[in-house]
């Protein structure tokens, strides 16, 4: 069963009277039944704990600083019409008590803590956000990673990836802006896709007409992500494209020991690490290794197109570049900012191309 967690918080221009404040509170506490346990901060402020016969816990915390925190946790299957009395009910005192003192009042929505379905994942720099998802659509475990497809109201499915959102049916921006952002010609050019596994960037692609498109790599998401793959998952092969279901390092090897090229190499598998230490992370050397042999097959007059990672994070962008820099073979580059729906933050994409 779930957990449901509110917070109220008074910032105060100086410290409470605790006295005061927890004697103006203590009816409140008796109408709920609720016992009290007053614990020993070592003159850190106040602190109680109040414990009601429904499994209703309340922690009061008043802080030295000038702080006063309440949090509230209660059960999913609790009369949240009451909770929610009780809180207006603390709050409307708390104002009463502080009222001269109060420089500010922040009461937040209730986290739902151990709900069957997960409705919080954070963004790349590190931000709690709350989605209204609603249903697990799929689950599995791969080799390689844990996959999961959420439903969202707002954003219809969304794939998450060990963790991470990696896209959602509504992120045609994402997918336009890692073809190049609608600047390219892909009548009849011949285009690498790796990873891409949601379909997205085949689907747009193949309305091109190219010449041929080979994608490596694939995820569950013919059945679940339609809306964003459309139908060219339910193949293996097409008129213009084929999916080869393997490790796309061997295969960039094979092609580049061949002297096979592509007008565009489209890399789809992962986004910049967010560590800044490349040698502690197997991430930043499959990276490179990655780079290194995607420009190998590149055409030159080619472009290799690929996601950075989140806009705050400008080190390590930063150090992305300086890998740039660092390749077998010179390059040059460029980035474009864009808002991906899903992403609740702004994205950077890069177009890499031979010097």
């Amino acid at each position: 069963m779930a957990v449901r967690h509110y917070t109220l918080d008074f910032s105060l221009s100086a410290p409470a009277d605790c006295s005061t404040t927890v004697r103006g509170l203590q009816s409140i506490f008796q109408e709920q039944e609720m016992t009290e346990a007053i614990h020993n901060t070592e003159g850190h402020g106040y602190l109680a704990t109040f414990i009601g016969k429904n499994g209703r816990f309340v922690v009061l915390r008043i802080h030295k600083h000038g702080l006063v925190t309440l949090d509230l946790q209660c059960y999913e299957a609790d009369n949240l019409m009451q909770v929610d009395h009780l809180m207006n009910a603390l709050e409307k005192k708390l104002k009463t008590l502080l009222h001269r003192n109060i420089r500010k009042i922040k009461r937040l929505p209730a986290l739902q803590r151990g709900a069957k379905v997960d409705r919080y994942w954070p963004t790349a720099d590190g931000r709690l956000v709350e989605y209204d998802i609603d249903e697990v659509v799929y689950e599995e475990d791969s080799v390689y990673q844990n996959i999961k497809i959420l439903h969202s109201a707002q954003f219809g499915n969304i794939l998450i990836l060990n963790g991470d959102v990696n896209l959602a049916e509504s992120d045609l921006a994402y997918t336009q802006a890692i073809m190049g952002g609608g600047k390219e010609q892909y009548a009849g050019k011949e285009v690498l896709i790796l990873g891409g596994g949601d379909g997205g960037i085949l689907c747009e692609a193949v309305k091109f007409k190219p010449k041929m498109i080979t994608m490596l790599v694939i995820d569950g998401c013919r059945k679940h992500m339609r809306k964003t793959c459309g139908n060219v998952l339910d193949n293996l092969k097409g008129d213009c494209y084929e999916v080869l279901v393997e490790d796309c390092v061997p295969v960039l090897k094979k092609f580049a020991e061949e002297g096979k090229t592509f007008d565009y190499v489209i890399n789809d598998l992962t986004a910049v690490p967010i560590s800044t230490a490349p040698e502690e992370d197997s991430t930043w050397e499959f990276l490179r290794l990655i780079l290194d042999l995607s420009i190998k097959v590149l055409r030159p007059s080619g472009k290799y197109f690929t996601q950075g990672n989140c806009a705050n994070l400008t080190e390590a962008l930063s150090q992305y570049e300086d890998l740039l820099e660092k390749l077998s073979s010179p390059v040059d580059f460029s980035k474009e900012v864009v808002c991906v729906p899903s992403y609740l933050e702004l994205w950077v994409f890069y177009t890499i191309w031979k010097k």
